[in-house]
């Protein structure tokens, strides 16, 4: 099982288009924000159009076409982002209903529930109290 690199991609766009707009430019393109990621432009379209449909980014089409944040990176946090591109739980239960005749198979999913609903919610907590400005701020201070 590989980790989900989702919100820290969609993380690093929001960022990267965030300082680009700072040094002057209105719009960034999918294959700018790519390059910086080392990941395919269609993996950034996928993410902005996620982001796009959470308020976070907006896109122009024609010429001058690109994408330019719809927030300012202050009033984002990672919840939002998180919200945006990981629909759904962290943890899933089977993908079939265990053996309800066995003492495991009847008590594992309400107990591993209870867990999951706890990491859930500290997750949403830590995520809530970071913006993107807070990463941004943190990534330009990282000693290259």
């Amino acid at each position: 099982m590989s980790a989900n690199s989702r919100l820290t991609i969609a993380s690093h766009a929001l960022a990267w288009i965030g300082l680009y707009q700072r040094q002057g430019h209105e719009v960034a393109t999918s294959e700018q924000i790519a390059s910086s990621a080392n990941t395919n432009p269609v993996v950034i379209r996928r993410l902005l159009g996620d982001l796009r449909r959470a308020g976070l980014v907006e896109s122009r089409r024609g010429v001058g076409a690109g994408w330019s944040l719809a927030r300012e990176l202050g009033s984002m946090t990672l919840l939002d982002v998180y919200e945006a591109v990981e629909p759904g739980p962290l943890f899933a239960m089977h993908r079939t209903a265990p053996d309800q005749e066995c003492v495991v198979g009847h008590g594992i999913q309400p107990v591993m529930q209870r867990v999951y609903d706890g990491v859930e919610q500290t997750l949403r907590k830590e995520l809530a109290r970071v913006t993107l400005e807070d990463v941004l701020q943190d990534v330009l201070a990282t000693p290259r």
